[in-house]
């Protein structure tokens, strides 16, 4: 086959890790991660490091944990432009430099655009990596002596912004909403509205979708967590295992104190025969598409994200495969809803043999900030490699099941064509939305809820729905509906709803 040389390959993936009590524990910053990670990417290429290096015309960084809000702080210090200090550690001096927006979707996302500028002739060798050091941040937190991690590098930045206009809001912000635990677990519980299940069943369920995701985080060398676990002990609310909001015990929670980073090469088939990189190095990205949800509040079904299963078709479709033809997933698992959506919207069963993940998820092998499906994407070149032919699925997930990235790789040669994500785009802004009453009054039932713990006395969080049909918002402190969000099953349970300056506030009916 006669692939035109403007063809994107991936022809290089690195990963760097190291845990707090590690003997050879060195308190490396997120920048020294990141170049870790990218010297090992160089370093897989088989091609001569400093030429690749040389040749390196465009850098992409992940943001992040500490730069990735407008009130986000970095108390060790940081670099003002962190794909240049990355760069600058591995001898690169590209053209430009690409700080991307926040969201697990960013790896994938960035892989599939710089392919695509690539095979446009934009780009010849571009390097993405991301990073975070936020174990170290905390584990120097109250020491008095600490590492400063400060840096200053000159050159052009191409920075795109948090990009978290979309994700909240005064009227979510007011009632609770601001954290991904407390999101999602409001997500999971609407899932579980549709499924029937009870409180401990629909935990029971949630366990044994990850105590499969621990073997693979316990052999990996990378993971932050590398311990097997039973469903039970995944599952039993310890002094250990808190809950952290319903319905997430600490151990089904994505782990964000984590020292790791990863890094992946691209470049055109033409710059990898002028490098030298051997051709059974060459990785193709066969599919790939992204996809954004409808505003939180405006989903209809609040248990599941369609366009994420729309971009999972996509990219499948411009493969020639199905979804049995896949050999490896690693589908993001920051919490079990997002791997439930993809397999309830693709008919994948939770237990499928293949496995739905190969670093070993977010709450076992670790997220580093928003770059884990670089590591996904890492860990699923290598796999293709030992099993040439065969595909690999990368699913990456971002804000509040907001936006979906995906990716298939395979050693099979390929020619790039551009995927479909505008028209795809364009059916989910079509889809209808779900009426939303900023200020409710009046008799409702629950629609899905949490409690926050994070403070000293708990807080419920209520979506509910108005006679009407309208969704809102709303908290309550009251005794009795605190105990039933805990102890019970409060899914259809009718409420009284007051609105007030300050919010939504819910009692008994």
């Amino acid at each position: 086959m006669t692939l035109d040389p403007r063809t994107p390959v991936v022809v290089g993936v690195g990963q760097s890790a190291e845990r707090i009590d590690d003997p050879d524990y060195r308190a490396m910053s997120a920048v020294e991660l990141a170049a870790a990670a990218a010297r090992a990417a160089l370093d897989d290429s088989r091609a001569d490091i400093d030429a690749v290096a040389a040749a390196v015309d465009t850098v992409a960084g992940v943001r992040q944990f500490e730069i990735s809000g407008p009130v986000a702080t970095a108390p060790l210090g940081r670099s003002n432009n962190y794909p240049r200090s990355v760069a600058n550690r591995i001898g690169a001096r590209p053209a430009r430099a690409i700080l991307e927006i926040v969201g697990g979707q960013g790896p994938q996302h960035l892989i599939s655009e710089l392919a695509s500028g690539i095979a446009a002739g934009r780009t010849d060798v571009a390097l993405i990596f991301g990073s975070d050091a936020t174990s170290t941040l905390r584990h120097f937190a109250g020491a008095e002596t600490k590492p400063d991690f400060t840096e200053t590098v000159a050159g052009d930045l191409e920075d795109r912004g948090h990009g978290i206009e979309k994700l909240i809001s005064r009227y979510t912000v007011i009632h609770g909403l601001t954290s991904a635990p407390i999101q999602y677990a409001l997500l999971e519980n609407a899932r579980r509205a549709g499924t029937g299940l009870g409180p401990a069943e629909y935990r029971r369920r949630m366990g044994e979708l990850f105590a499969p995701f621990t073997k693979i985080a316990a052999s990996n060398p990378f993971a932050a967590a590398p311990v097997e676990r039973t469903v039970d002990e995944l599952i039993t609310v310890t002094e250990s295992n808190r809950m952290i909001s319903e319905p997430y015990p600490r151990l089904l929670v994505s782990r964000d104190q984590v020292n790791q980073g990863a890094a992946a090469l691209l470049m055109s088939i033409e710059a990898a025969r002028r490098l030298g990189v051997p051709e059974d190095n060459w990785v193709y990205l066969h599919g790939h598409a992204d996809g954004e949800e409808q505003a939180l509040l405006e989903r209809p079904d609040l248990g599941h994200a369609p366009s994420a299963v729309l971009a999972v078709r996509e990219a499948l479709a411009m493969t020639g495969i199905g979804v049995d033809d896949v050999a490896t997933f690693d589908l993001y698992s920051c919490f079990p809803v997002p791997v439930f959506n993809i397999c309830d919207g693709l008919g994948v069963a939770p237990d499928d043999p293949r496995g739905l993940t190969l670093t070993g998820g977010l709450p076992f092998f670790g997220g580093a900030g928003n770059n884990y499906s670089m590591h996904a994407v890492a860990e699923t070149v290598a796999q293709m490699r030992k099993m040439p032919g065969q595909f690999g699925l990368v699913g990456a997930n971002g804000g509040i099941l907001s936006k979906y990235s995906v990716g298939v790789y395979s050693t099979t040669a390929v020619e790039w064509r551009p995927d479909r994500s505008p028209q795809l785009q364009a059916q989910v802004a079509g889809w209808p939305t779900q009426p939303v009453t900023e200020n409710a009054d009046g008799r409702a039932i629950v629609e899905t809820y949490t409690v926050r713990r994070d403070n000293e006395r708990p807080t419920g969080i209520i979506i509910g729905r108005l006679d009407d049909g309208s969704r809102f918002l709303s908290t309550t402190e009251d005794d009795e509906l605190i105990a039933l969000l805990i102890e019970g099953d409060p899914l259809g349970h009718a409420v009284r709803v007051r609105s007030f300056d300050y919010g939504n506030r819910c009692s008994p009916a």
